[in-house]
């Protein structure tokens, strides 16, 4: 079955839009999300003003991920304000359990957090950044602003700082990622202002980037709107990487977390033969498995 729309046929200037577009979505290995991909078009001009997202762009985008254009699917674009809350799923039955118990083992995820010396999580300025910073790291919590953060979600925060220091008791770092304009540089000290007066534990920030000079170390284009101001879209995916990765590798100790790995990988080894065990011997009787 062709899902393709044949009489989809856009404007000569949509489909500068939607091959510069698609051309943004080529240059990374993670799939972006629809307003990631809008801010790289603005940056490059083919879009005037933020309204245009909602305005134009959405609907655009829509069109050609519906009609199977070129190589736009449905799933081209990831949602990153939406997840879905699957619920009913499950195996069959109780041996079905049993068996895969018995073939896969257990999941084991262990925390590296007690043998760093900090704890740290990375917090940046838009939704749209989030896969990038999901693709370049593991096993720190991520926490992206939206802008400007809401009340409860800066209560959120506050919270979830004081829990990782009952958790670990170890110094908290925050490495915070945005742009390098005056709202970029302004959104952070007023929502971390809030945070800090409802956290009970204190923290460090370190603004990672965009910081001044990072526009000539990783020949970041103006925002050809606002001369001055740099836009972290702008910044090129290489560029993005070297910037995220040198910053938590002054912070976080990679060899304790390779060692945490391979606990999980011999922990699960080691439990697969008692699960296949396990499975081995269930007989399901009137609802029950025995143990």
């Amino acid at each position: 079955m062709t899902y393709v729309n044949p009489d989809y046929n856009p404007s000569k200037k949509n489909k500068k839009i939607l091959d510069a577009a698609w051309s943004h979505i080529q240059s990374v290995p993670y799939k972006v999300s629809s307003r990631w991909l809008f801010y790289c078009l603005l940056q490059d001009g083919l879009y005037s003003t933020k309204g245009d997202y909602r305005k134009k762009w959405v609907a655009l985008s829509s069109t050609a991920r519906k009609s199977f254009y070129k190589g736009w699917r449905p799933n081209t674009l990831t949602d990153d304000t939406r997840t879905a809350t699957v619920r009913g799923d499950g195996f069959f039955t109780p041996q079905d359990w049993a068996r895969a118990l018995g073939k896969y083992g257990i999941t084991c995820s262990l925390s590296h957090w007690p043998q760093q010396k900090q704890y740290i999580e990375l917090w940046f300025e838009a939704n749209a950044m989030w896969t990038q910073f999901a693709y370049y790291t593991e096993r720190i919590t991520l926490r992206p602003f939206g802008g400007k953060p809401s009340i409860p979600y800066k209560w959120e925060m506050a919270k979830a700082l004081e829990d990782a220091y009952e958790t670990y008791g170890l110094p908290i770092v925050i490495l915070y990622f945005g742009d390098l304009d005056e709202h970029g540089l302004s959104i952070p000290k007023n929502a971390i202002s809030d945070v800090r007066d409802w956290c009970d534990v204190d923290f460090d920030v370190v603004r990672c980037g965009l910081n001044p000079g990072h526009e000539v170390k990783y020949n970041i284009p103006e925002n050809y709107k606002h001369p001055g101001a740099y836009q972290w879209e702008a910044l090129s995916d290489e560029g993005a990487k070297e910037l995220i990765t040198s910053s938590v590798a002054q912070y976080v100790d990679f060899s304790v977390l390779t060692g945490k790995v391979s606990q999980e990988a011999r922990a699960r080894a080691q439990f697969l033969p008692i699960g296949k065990v396990f499975a081995d011997n269930q007989v399901y009787t009137r609802g029950k498995i025995p143990v």
